[in-house]
């Protein structure tokens, strides 16, 4: 009798268990070190400036599903960390390092194929996800931990983040987090602000949940569909040690950003770069 009881308060607990809804950038270098490294054409031009993404944010859903976290074991609090008053650009550490990021998944139509291509160079990358797609293709987030890709939050809906209050921003990136480490196995330790469009209360939320602020170096401008051999030239352009690479696998038709890093990675490692991600802090 009492497990029928239990059961039957679980199904009603899951049932009601709908969420309601609720972006300049500037330099600073990451410090402490790097992991997972493969291979990338060193060009002395030099990387284009960082801006804000120019595309609409993610439609909100009607209903969004909380993780259900009465029968399992309460989640330590994250470390706190400084507040920065800048996000980071660039990595450091010595040789020809670059790092891969994407933002906005992850999409079931774009992401698999990146993933593939990545698997196929052995190059680990990151991705900054939206919570929204998060719950919606949870097996894509769980290969991005079986393959050694590190995830950052990217906010629940994409929105523009200055123009939210405090309490939506929390509950923005917090609901994230809970789904990412529902997903992934841990709590993200990275956030990027959508548009890249920045503001105290983000620096301050991220350090609260442990999170340090990413932006970029070389934008790729996937966004824009300027074109295969565009971002092929942009990325192969802008390649210099330490730089952060911004792409994306979801958020509009990403089929070119699937073709040019088929061209653009081997090409690059085949120049003697390595691409690494940020060792997880303990």
């Amino acid at each position: 009798m009492q497990k029928d009881q239990f059961f039957t308060r679980r199904r009603m607990l899951l049932a009601g268990a709908a969420a309601v809804g609720a972006a300049g950038t500037a330099g600073v270098v990451l410090a402490g070190g790097t992991e997972e490294t493969a291979r990338i054409p060193a060009a002395p031009a030099p990387a284009p400036a960082p801006g804000p993404q120019a595309r609409q944010a993610l439609k909100p859903s009607a209903f969004r599903l909380q993780p259900l976290t009465g029968y399992g074991p309460p989640r330590p609090a994250p470390r706190k960390l400084k507040v920065r008053t800048e996000p980071i650009l660039k990595i450091s550490g010595r040789g020809r390092h670059i790092m891969l990021t994407f933002d906005d998944g992850p999409n079931p139509d774009y992401t698999p194929h990146i993933l593939d291509t990545l698997a196929r160079y052995d190059v680990r990358a990151m991705f900054f996800l939206c919570g929204e797609c998060v719950v919606d293709n949870r097996e894509l987030v769980a290969r991005m931990a079986d393959e050694g890709h590190v995830v950052g939050n990217h906010t629940w809906t994409h929105p523009l983040l200055t123009t939210l209050d405090r309490r939506q921003i929390r509950d923005e990136m917090e609901r994230t987090s809970d789904a990412i480490e529902d997903s992934y196995g841990e709590r993200p330790q990275w956030f990027r602000a959508p548009y890249g469009a920045w503001n105290r209360a983000a620096f301050q939320l991220g350090a609260e949940m442990g999170m340090e602020p990413m932006a970029w170096t070389v934008d790729t401008t996937d966004w824009m569909t300027p074109g295969t051999s565009t971002i092929i030239d942009r990325v192969e352009s802008g390649a210099a040690p330490g730089v952060v690479v911004l792409s994306h696998d979801a958020g509009g038709d990403r089929s070119q950003t699937v073709h040019a890093i088929r061209e653009w990675l081997p090409h690059l490692l085949d120049s003697g770069y390595h691409m690494t991600v940020p060792r997880r802090r303990t």
